[in-house]
């Protein structure tokens, strides 16, 4: 099954998810994302395509971008201390 059929998202303009000045509408977005339930799959999707730009699974580029980080750094330690 492709988890993207299932989106919250997928009758809504792109321009929600994608706007000129992302704080604008960051937050409508968002709210979309919260009851949405493939939101998991949709950040993992984004994460790993490693996607900068946009709202993807609830979560802005930067806030990905944060995520991406503090998850490699848990590796590394988890790494080391192994």
């Amino acid at each position: 099954m492709n988890w993207d059929v299932e989106a919250g998202c997928q009758s809504i303009d792109p321009e929600v998810f994608f706007p000129d000045r992302p704080a604008d509408r960051a937050a409508a977005a968002k709210a979309i994302c919260r009851g949405c339930p493939v939101r998991t799959q949709c950040l993992e999707f984004a994460i790993d395509a490693r996607l900068d730009h946009g709202v993807w699974g609830g979560l802005t580029g930067a806030e990905r971008r944060s995520l991406r980080r503090s998850r490699q750094r848990r590796a590394r330690r988890a790494a080391t201390a192994a």
